[in-house]
């Protein structure tokens, strides 16, 4: 019994703990037309948060590459693209690093919050927070 209780213990943290990160898989939205465009996978490396593109959802962009990106990204295949690096936790916000914006290539400063175990949000702006961009990702499951 003592086992049985243990193993469900375990697994209980285990799922709470899981919940309540940012790592893990988000669905990514597009801003103008609400449709999803890639699962981006979000990960730790040295004590700082990073993301990936994992998969592209639209079709037709599926072998697109980063032409307006610069230095090390430029022309690199967005899918395994590196667009968030570098960010430290901060109280319950992660920022102090930047997010790529493959798109238009450029590079923003970046601040990603869990809205819900299930919401992540994610702010990219230039100089400071109040001059950019909020966009919203799903959970994966």
């Amino acid at each position: 019994m003592k086992k049985l209780f243990t193993f469900f213990l375990f697994v209980f943290v285990t799922t709470t703990m899981n919940s309540q990160t940012v790592i893990g898989k988000w669905k990514t939205i597009d801003d103008e037309t609400g449709d999803a465009k890639s699962i981006v996978e979000v990960f730790s490396k040295s004590g700082k948060i990073y993301a990936k593109v994992v998969e592209i959802l639209e079709p037709a962009n599926k072998n697109r590459v980063c032409t307006n990106c610069s230095g090390v990204d430029k022309n690199q295949p967005i899918l395994g693209l590196t667009i968030i690096k570098g960010l430290t936790k901060d109280g319950s916000e992660y920022n102090s690093g930047e997010i790529l914006d493959p798109k238009n290539g450029k590079l923003y400063k970046c601040a990603l919050s869990l809205e819900s175990k299930d919401k992540l949000k994610i702010r990219g702006y230039i100089g400071f927070s109040l001059l950019g961009r909020t966009q919203y990702w799903y959970r994966v499951n």
